[in-house]
């Protein structure tokens, strides 16, 4: 018998640590196939809600956010690269990386949401992969409306949204009912709305977590409806 998990992966989409949970995240579960299925959605958080259009160069966005030297950033970065790669994903923002704001992109993932589908997931996950990957920004109009199209969602659509306000407040609203919980770091994964697993923990950890989650579920906690 398949338990059925309802995941809330709270997320930024220029955040690595959230790239690299939600590859083990997804690999934990194929281990579980046939035992546990999980309905995610993806909720928004903003790691620099404040950062203007055009961003700011990684190393100097880390250091002056957290007093970390070039050398600390670069030794960071290798360690990211290193664990993508264990993971199936490629970092390669180039040298010089920037950290973007992206609440246009959370936006756009509430739309893809209600489309239903694997849309948002589908978006998601482009969104990772253009910003790590290619070193392309989040924020702007252009790239969010190609990878909307790549991933079968409407083009016009798309920019007739990011062109307009829609869905900011339903963004607000999501971002701060999630901080009012206590969410301050990301990737919070939130299983059932009462299991908190954070950061980018080994596939085996993911494993262990949600094959318990699955055995308490079945031995009488109610999954959400």
């Amino acid at each position: 018998m398949t338990t059925r998990l309802q995941i809330d992966f709270v997320s930024d989409v220029s955040c690595p640590w959230c790239i690299i949970g939600l590859q083990a995240l997804e690999q934990a579960a194929e281990r579980l196939a046939g035992e546990v299925a999980l309905d995610v959605h993806f909720q928004p958080f903003e790691l620099n809600p404040q950062m203007p259009p055009g961003g700011q160069e990684i190393d100097e966005h880390l250091h002056e956010k957290y007093g970390a030297s070039p050398e600390q950033s670069q030794r960071t970065r290798e360690a990211i690269r290193a664990r993508g790669a264990e993971l199936g994903f490629t970092f390669d923002m180039g040298r010089r990386a920037r950290i973007y704001n992206t609440f246009d992109a959370h936006r756009l993932l509430h739309w893809a949401g209600e489309q239903g589908g694997g849309l948002q997931r589908a978006l998601k996950r482009a969104l990772f992969e253009a910003y790590f990957t290619h070193g392309q920004d989040p924020g702007d109009p252009a790239v969010l409306r190609a990878q909307a199209e790549r991933v079968g969602l409407d083009g016009d659509e798309a920019a007739a949204i990011l062109a307009s306000d829609r869905y900011a407040a339903e963004v607000r609203e999501r971002e701060a009912f999630f901080t009012g919980h206590g969410i301050r770091s990301v990737p919070s994964i939130i299983v059932n709305g009462r299991h908190l697993i954070q950061g980018g923990q080994p596939v085996e950890v993911f494993e262990q977590a949600l094959r318990q989650i699955a055995a308490s579920t079945g031995k009488g906690e109610a999954a959400p409806a």
